[in-house]
């Protein structure tokens, strides 16, 4: 399993896996799918209105050409780097910084692609994400960025389990003193709740609830916000 370390502006280091080649190429066939479904409804339509001369005919091959051509493009620049096969596999395009890409990465990506992916039936991009150990075709390569899962990676033993108290730890989020004890230990069972079940909603609800209660703002993911918070309110009681 490949690992990308992110530093976020709130001094909060967080892990992303790195999609793999079976989530990739998963992705890549559903965003075929709907480029075929697109090509399939138009032909139908021009079918059914019986518009068979030359110039419907340019025009059917117009209308499929161009979303095939651009469909990517377009999908990763306005979809925060998803296209409906990355988001329907809770993947999407970042630069290795942890920063999203520039609409010169995205291009980049895009040209190349045409190696990557029109070669050799794709056969260019397997084998270069494969070897890369980053999850790199060679559009990634050349715009520094790379697909990765969406859920950062969490290392603990149990979400119940305090957060332990490192020398020289710097607090994110001060606001964590106004949470009460029983707060936090509600906090951490919820948490549990939420890997026991798979269910991810429990964790947004947590962290909303909290943000109401101590006024934080925020774009860490959810986990990744309780977890900080955790910390936080540990050390800042521990200083009392």
């Amino acid at each position: 399993m490949s690992i990308i370390r992110v530093h976020t502006a709130q001094n909060v280091t967080l892990e992303y896996e790195v999609a793999s080649l079976g989530d990739r190429i998963v992705a890549a066939m559903l965003d075929n799918l709907v480029l075929g479904a697109w090509a399939i409804a138009w032909a139908l339509l021009f079918s059914a209105l019986k518009l068979n001369s030359g110039l419907t005919g340019g025009l059917l091959v117009l209308l499929v050409a161009v979303p095939y051509v651009f469909y990517n493009l377009v999908s990763e620049i306005f979809f925060n780097g998803q296209s409906i096969g990355k988001k329907a596999r809770d993947i999407k395009v970042m630069r290795l910084d942890g920063t999203a890409p520039r609409l010169g990465d995205y291009l980049l990506r895009w040209l190349l692609r045409l190696i990557d992916t029109g070669l050799f039936a794709g056969l260019v991009a397997v084998v270069t994400i494969a070897a890369n150990g980053r999850g790199q075709r060679l559009g990634d390569i050349a715009a520094g960025t790379t697909v990765l899962k969406l859920r950062p990676v969490t290392r603990h033993a149990s979400p119940l389990a305090a957060p332990s108290i490192l020398e020289g730890y710097q607090v994110v989020f001060p606001q964590a003193a106004l949470l009460a004890d029983h707060d936090v230990a509600l906090i951490r069972q919820l948490m549990q709740q939420a890997h026991a079940r798979q269910n991810y909603e429990i964790l947004n609800e947590v962290a909303n609830k909290v943000k109401s209660i101590t006024g934080i703002h925020t774009d860490l993911e959810d986990e990744a916000f309780l977890q900080t918070v955790l910390r936080d309110h540990a050390y800042l009681a521990h200083q009392v």
